[in-house]
């Protein structure tokens, strides 16, 4: 059984050995009030002997004392033990005085180390928080280290004391038990011994903690003191760095020259420069370190000093107002670039003059107020005074002239007749306009157009118009390809408009627009020709002309074009040249217009025999039934001729000046028309194109649909009536008179769509020939007025009433001709 803890001191015993060897020793005396407290004699035990040398044992539990009390050995031996330290004549209580003036020696210094500690750990917090400007902070950082030096230099001693203590403590154990109450006024010398182990223990476990916690608290404020100024001088360097940045981004910003006086061409220049500005790293990076640097001195409970803080909130409101006008600046630049640049249309705002102002729609399609009369069109105020020029020449009585005449007015104000078609191209290849299928906007059509005038400027070395060239010919397409003003058009057709305009060979017009439509192969097949003629025939269709051209069904063209195809599926662009120079019907007004172009600057050394005009400028009409006949091109145009030659008679063109081989050909033609009656004319009509089908072969097309119809008419009624259709057995199904009669059927459905396709071509032929009704209308009125005037001018003027008479009665052929034509266009219904 292991011995246990004394119940009144509470220390642990010693080992046997230890017990003998610390020399505790009592007298019988003791032992015997022992006895008496425990209601024994002392002298009835047998085991005297034993009990003796057992009471000689101090506080131990010897083997005898369990035999002579086995039934309260650890209570005799707690009484035993205090009866032997009360005891007078115990060496007890001697070692309990020698013990306590050994632990007063510690307990001295250690409180004193504890006030010590104490005293500079608030020393230490006063020197708290930091001030955040960097002379402070380093006078902050000597008074430190001098503090750290004082403590350093306590340090051996505070060691020492706590190694005493230590070693006490070691030779003076205590248990971690309970305190006796401070009521009980008895305590024992072995109580008071353990009073004071536990009190020294506690001291020099406060004084541990202490030291411990200020050298750690020293060290953590030495290195916060270090970071400190780290930082404070990093943030103080950032400042500098960062005003000299900010004084060199305001004196460029100082230099900035107003965008009025800005040249458009340098516009993208001061966008990316201003742009570099914005971003420019070091500045933009400077002012979020020197942000962070003060957010975490903040943290650290380091607030910076007032003139850092004034520092720091200039840098930050100058580079604020920096950033605003910087933004502010690209705003304007990117604006001005918008409005202004290449790539826009303000530029275009200067080809109207006051009261017209050019706007633009959502779509990017132009169109223009005059502020005036408070109205809007779609039509540039010059584009309607162009058109207004156009309706001079409805006097012309020959529709491909007078499409050709008109389009060349439109060549000329647009400048087009000056651009050759291989630059046309190098624009197309710049602005990449390849495939043709794909959609132009506005905005393309006006780069394109902008870079191809700027290209007729470099070329050529003449001033021309941009902004007006440009708005004009956007006008003229969008008039033609996108007359609904959708904003799109294809790019097939931007190129279309060009290269019929452009002044370059019609041959190598033709040959152009046919590689735009052939596939990699050079070959085109029916379907890509007809778009190719369909965006062909719209110019001609915007100036009022398409009905003489065989209207927009270009159906008969590609019949006419295939032709010469040789049966095969596709045509090569050979076979559509050579197509393309016997001038069909619906592209003769493009070759017109190469003729027109070439006579403007030819002069005839022949004088007009009808308004005496010489030499004769342009084209020269010579009659092949009368000798020495020459007509000028605007009497020939407008039908203006003298008595006795009348026009329908043969008449040679010429545009370029003639020889001397032409004048003998023309003269032994002229010969021979001598002996030739007027029916040999009439059987022989003089053309100057390729007629393709006509418009009005319909009427044809629909008597022989009647006729079919009436015949399947008939045919059906058959079959209603036949007993084995009546049946209706499924012989009759396979009945070969019937799968012929559905087949014949569908065919008439298709008659039935072709028809109605040709139906909207006569309607468009009809308006052509209500406007040409109108024009002669006019031509007939303008002549009685002139007959009217003539009454009192034909002394002057030398002329006859037979001239006047004869003009009037071919005004009323040419109007008798055009009811002829609207009668035989709508024939009266046939019966079925």
């Amino acid at each position: 059984m292991a011995p246990g803890p004394c119940p009144q001191c509470l220390l642990p015993h010693p080992t046997w050995q230890g017990r003998l060897s610390a020399g505790w020793g009592s007298c019988t005396a003791c032992a015997e009030v022992c006895c008496q407290s425990l209601g024994m004699s002392w002298r009835s035990c047998t085991a005297h002997a034993n009990m003796l040398r057992c009471a000689a044992s101090p506080w131990g539990q010897h083997p005898a004392m369990v035999l002579c009390f086995p039934s309260s050995g650890n209570l005799l031996l707690s009484c035993l033990s205090d009866c032997l330290s009360d005891c007078p004549c115990s060496p007890a209580r001697a070692r309990l005085e020698a013990f306590s003036d050994h632990s007063g020696k510690l307990q001295v210094p250690l409180q004193e180390i504890i006030d010590w500690l104490g005293q500079k750990d608030e020393e230490l917090s006063a020197q708290l928080p930091l001030r955040g400007d960097v002379l402070l902070v380093q006078q902050e950082k000597e008074t430190h280290a001098a503090f750290m030096e004082e403590v350093k230099s306590r340090g051996p001693y505070i060691y020492s004391v706590l190694e005493s203590a230590q070693a006490f403590l070691s030779q003076h154990p205590f248990e971690e038990l309970e305190e006796p109450t401070l009521e009980s006024k008895d305590v024992s010398p072995r109580h008071r011994i353990q009073n004071i182990s536990r009190f020294v223990w506690k001291q020099a476990n406060v004084a541990s903690e202490l030291w411990e916690k200020l050298t750690a608290r020293c060290v953590d404020q030495h290195r916060h003191i270090e970071r400190t100024l780290e930082q404070l001088l990093e943030i103080k360097g950032a400042m500098e760095e960062l005003s000299t940045t900010l004084d060199q981004a305001e004196s460029v910003r100082d230099t900035w020259e107003p965008i009025g006086d800005l040249f458009i061409d340098s516009l993208p220049e001061h966008i990316q420069s201003t742009k570099v500005l914005l971003e420019l790293s070091p500045m933009k990076d400077g002012v979020k370190v020197v942000n962070d640097l003060a957010h975490q001195l903040a943290i650290s409970d380091v607030h910076l000093c007032m003139e850092s803080s004034r520092t720091l909130e200039q840098i930050n409101t100058r580079w604020k107002q920096l950033q605003a006008s910087i933004n502010e600046r690209l705003k304007q630049l990117q604006d001005a670039h918008r409005d202004f640049g290449p790539g826009s249309q303000h530029f275009l705002s200067s080809s109207v003059q006051v009261p017209w102002e050019r706007a633009i729609s959502p779509n990017k399609v132009p169109y223009y107020i005059n502020h005036q009369a408070q109205t809007t069109c779609w039509d540039h105020p010059k584009m309607t005074e162009l058109y207004q020029t156009l309706a001079d020449l409805n006097n012309i009585k020959f529709s491909a002239y007078r499409t050709a005449m008109k389009l060349r007015r439109v060549q000329k104000a647009l400048r087009l007749d000056m651009v050759t078609l291989g630059t046309a191209l190098e624009i197309f290849n710049e602005h990449d306009l390849q495939p043709s299928e794909r959609a132009m906007d506005v905005v393309e059509v006006i780069h394109c157009l902008t870079a191809l005038y700027e290209r007729l400027e470099e070329e050529r070395g003449i001033l021309v118009n941009v902004p007006l060239c440009v708005d004009m010919s956007l006008n003229w397409l969008l008039n033609v390809f996108d007359s609904g003003r959708s904003g799109k058009m294809r790019a097939l057709s931007f190129k279309t408009g060009i290269a019929c305009l452009c002044g370059t060979e019609v041959k190598e017009k033709f040959q152009y627009l046919f590689s735009q439509v052939a596939n990699a192969g050079g070959l085109c097949d029916q379907r890509h020709l007809g778009v190719l003629l369909h965006e062909a025939i719209q110019v001609p269709r915007q100036l009022g002309e398409v009905a003489a051209f065989g209207g927009s069904n270009v159906e008969p063209s590609i019949r006419s074009c295939f032709r010469f195809s040789n049966g095969k599926s596709a045509i090569e662009v050979s076979q559509f040249l050579e197509w393309a120079n016997l001038e069909p019907q619906s592209m003769v007004w493009l070759a017109v217009l190469h003729r027109v172009t070439m006579a403007e600057q030819v002069k005839h050394q022949t004088k007009c025999s009808v308004c005496r005009q010489c030499p004769i400028k342009g084209f020269r009409y010579r009659s092949l039934k009368q000798f020495n006949v020459d007509i000028c091109q605007t009497c020939f145009l407008t039908g203006r001729a003298s008595k006795g030659n009348k026009l329908h008679y043969p008449i040679m063109e010429y545009y370029t000046p003639t020889t001397s081989s032409e004048n003998m050909r023309d003269f032994a033609t002229t010969l021979k028309n001598k002996f030739r009656s007027k029916q040999y004319f009439s059987k022989h009509p003089q053309r100057g194109y390729l007629p393709v089908q006509s418009v009005l072969e319909a009427d044809c097309s629909e008597t022989i649909l009647q006729g079919e119809l009436r015949r399947l008419k008939w045919q059906h009624d058959e079959a209603v009536e036949s007993p084995t259709l009546a049946s209706g057995s499924p012989e009759s199904v396979q009945d070969p008179r019937n799968e012929e009669l559905l087949a014949e059927a569908r065919i008439l459905r298709q008659h039935k769509s072709r028809l109605e396709t040709r139906m909207q071509i006569l309607e468009d032929h009809n308006k052509q020939l209500e406007s040409q009704l109108h024009r002669l209308r006019e031509l007939l009125l303008q002549v009685c007025s002139e007959q009217g005037w003539m009454g009192w001018a034909l002394p002057q003027q030398g002329w006859d009433s037979d001239e006047v008479e004869a003009k009037t009665q071919e005004v009323s052929m040419c109007l008798e001709d055009i009811m002829e034509k609207l009668r035989s266009a709508f024939p009266s219904s046939r019966g079925t």
